[in-house]
Formats: C-alpha cells, structure tokens, sequence
C-alpha cells in the first residue's frame, strides 16, 4: 500500500512538471512570436508577405479569440477581460482534477490563454498577425496563441466524440 501511494505520488508530480512546461513552452513561444512580429512591423510598419495565401499583418484586437466582439467601448473590454480570467482560474483547476491526456491538451489552452491574457493587462488588446487568405477571402487574424487554444480544444472534442462513440458499442 505505501509502495502504491509513493509511486501515485511520483505520477502526479509528473503530471503538473509536465503540464507546467507545456504551459511555460507555450507561453514563451506565443510572446516571441509577438515580440518578433511587433517589433518588425514598428521597423517597416507594413505587413510582411510570406506567399499567396499568408501574410503577417498586426492588427490589434480588443475582442476575444478571432477578433469576436472587438469593442473600443472601455466596458466590455473589462468585462471579456474578467470572464477569461475566470476561465483561466476553471482551467488551472480542470489541469490538476483531470487524467493525463486531459491535462496536456487543458495545459495547451491554459498557455494560450494566458498568452493573450497578459496582452490584455499590459498592452489592452491582443496583438493579432496571422492573416490567411485565398484571394479576397480572408480568415480571421490570429495568432500563435490563439493556434494552441484552438488545437487543445479541437483535441478535446475529437477525444470526447470517440470516446463517447466507443461507449455506445
């Protein structure tokens, strides 16, 4: 029995390392890329090509994931602020309730979402700067963090529906 608590001990130890360098890699790659991308664009203050279809071009967004509900209005701006901080708060704790595979992919959000959070407090909109686009069509404007939200929660979804389709059989 001791030898069982020592080793779930160990595992779980594991468990926050781990999801804590997820955390940390992906927050430090979402705010290089920003500072790269920031730093570039105040040098020539035009967007930067990269072919057909991709282009780097800031845009600062005051909304949420994808530019939703940009808003100059002060209120709203707080208001979004506060609702992703809570989610911050329910996903730290979903990381340490959850089993591993669950953990990583919630790690994955968190880093993101903290990315674009600390955004929020020290430059009070998102710096946003994947554009892609076939001809005149063009996606929404995102960002490194934003492609760890989306990839965590896509994993998730698929996760659940297997799941969920193997125990119906």
């Amino acid at each position: 029995m001791k030898i069982y608590k020592n080793l779930k001990g160990k595992i779980l130890k594991n468990d926050i390392i781990v999801s804590f360098t997820i955390i940390m890699v992906t927050f430090v790659l979402d705010r290089l890329s920003k500072i790269s991308v920031i730093r570039k664009q105040m040098d020539n203050d035009v967007s930067f090509f990269v072919n057909n279809y991709l282009n780097f071009d800031l845009v600062w967004n005051t909304g949420i994931g994808f530019g939703f509900f940009s808003q100059n209005a002060g209120i709203y701006y707080q208001v979004t602020s506060f609702l992703i901080f809570l989610v911050i708060v329910y996903l730290s704790y979903l990381i340490v309730k959850s089993n591993y595979f669950d953990k990583m992919l919630f790690s994955l959000i968190l880093g993101g979402a903290l990315g674009n959070f600390y955004d929020r407090l020290f430059y009070l909109a998102v710096p946003d700067f994947i554009d892609i686009h076939i001809n005149n069509f063009h996606w929404f404007t995102f960002n490194i963090a934003d492609i760890f939200i989306t990839v965590g929660v896509i994993f998730l979804i698929v996760k659940d529906l297997i799941i969920k389709k193997n125990e119906n059989y």
